[in-house]
């Protein structure tokens, strides 16, 4: 029977990006375990449904009025109300401790609970040009992140990339931080169907011949895509059949982003026009069956603080050529190739020899399940359940 009640802010809980996957499928691998806790998601509305929640695990809401999706994106800010509306409901609640799944969401709680912050990595505080619209925005997010510090009575990180930053950069021991992994959505997973992949190309214009490269993820500017464009002209002259898609919301609706940058360039690049593929934000079963037909997931990231689309790429077979950056090598192993993001010949170079060498690409494919198989969100929960267990003192 359980004996703890953990409290989990759910306020990421329906965004599209790396940190609400990663609230999702983490909470969901936690309600599978058998252990001495249970869970209560504290939402900031009521729950809408787009996502459901897993069997076990209860639900609350604070009714803010409006949710951190609205509230919290490009150089908007929560308002005080909404901080203390959620810190009331989770007051009010008593939990035995607290869980915040990102720092991003974070919100002050006036209560001695114990209180658990993931830090996903310290990008904000590598590249803040890169992130901030605003001089404000990056001040209130170091506002923010301080509070928040003060706040953490264990820290939890992704990967031990993340976990040395947050020792150089947040100032936070190293003792005093618990690494947990992400890992792939069981939907992702090898496809040998030609008429599967063929479907998935048509959906998108993309032609059959075409040697298919693929981005995934955010459009930030510290995702570097727009340098990846740049090298895309050499790379076609050198294999005139290569194609680039580009998997990502383009609605603006997220953090701020460089989308009609990216965009202008293709449509100002002749070579590129009918070369470059935008699918806009598309579904996990969308995504595996365009992975079936690619030859590579390209990530060209300034830095990671974990790279799940890595894994999930990884999970389907494809290999990665990634930054030599943050987390990537960690994460995909024996299964890529590397460059360096801020050279744009090393880019180009690497992509050139990836689609000439037919030994190289084969290994690398080989590679990649074996690879993906280490990261599971059973070991995740697991390491989570034992963080907690350090935040409470508790023995075994």
């Amino acid at each position: 029977m359980a004996r703890y009640h953990v409290g989990i802010d759910a306020t990421t809980w329906s965004n599209d990006r790396g940190f609400g996957r990663f609230t999702r499928e983490f909470v969901t691998a936690l309600a599978q375990r058998d252990s001495e806790f249970r869970y209560t998601l504290v939402f900031d509305q009521p729950h809408d449904g787009r996502w459901p929640i897993p069997d076990g695990v209860e639900v609350l809401s604070a009714t803010t009025g409006r949710n951190l999706n609205e509230a919290a994106v490009g150089d908007q800010a929560r308002s005080p109300l909404y901080l203390w509306q959620m810190g009331k409901a989770v007051r009010q609640a008593q939990f035995d401790l607290f869980y915040y799944p990102a720092v991003y969401s974070y919100f002050p709680l006036l209560s001695r609970v114990p209180k658990v912050v993931c830090y996903h990595d310290t990008t904000a505080e590598r590249l803040p040009h890169l992130l901030f619209p605003r001089k404000i925005n990056h001040r209130l997010w170091q506002v923010k992140t301080w509070l928040a510090k003060q706040q953490t009575t264990r820290a939890m990180t992704v990967s031990e990339s993340s976990a040395r930053d947050m020792v150089e950069y947040l100032g936070i021991a190293r003792r005093r931080i618990d690494v947990v992994t992400e890992a792939a959505d069981p939907v992702f997973h090898p496809i040998d169907d030609p008429q599967i992949a063929a479907r998935a190309r048509a959906r998108y214009d993309i032609p059959p011949h075409a040697r298919l490269l693929v981005y995934v993820g955010g459009m930030n500017a510290h995702k570097n895509i727009l340098e990846l464009l740049r090298t895309m002209p050499d790379v076609i002259s050198h294999h005139p059949d290569a194609h680039l898609a580009i998997v990502g919301s383009t609605s603006g609706k997220g953090f701020w982003d460089n989308v009609p940058e990216l965009m202008a360039f293709v449509a100002a690049t002749p070579m590129l026009q009918d070369r470059v593929h935008f699918t806009d934000y598309i579904s996990d079963e969308d995504l595996v069956e365009l992975f079936a037909s690619t030859e590579a997931l390209v990530f060209p990231s300034l830095w990671e603080g974990f790279g799940l689309p890595a894994v999930e790429a990884m999970s389907c077979g494809v290999p990665v050529l990634a930054s030599d950056l943050s987390s990537l090598p960690e994460v995909i192993g024996e299964a890529g190739l590397y460059f360096d993001p801020h050279k744009r010949d090393t880019i180009r170079d690497t992509l050139i020899r990836f689609l000439g060498d037919d030994d190289l690409r084969r290994r690398l494919k080989a590679a990649a399940l074996p690879q993906a198989a280490g990261f599971t969100w059973d070991l995740a929960a697991k390491l989570g359940e034992d963080c907690f267990r350090r935040t409470l003192n508790i023995r075994d």
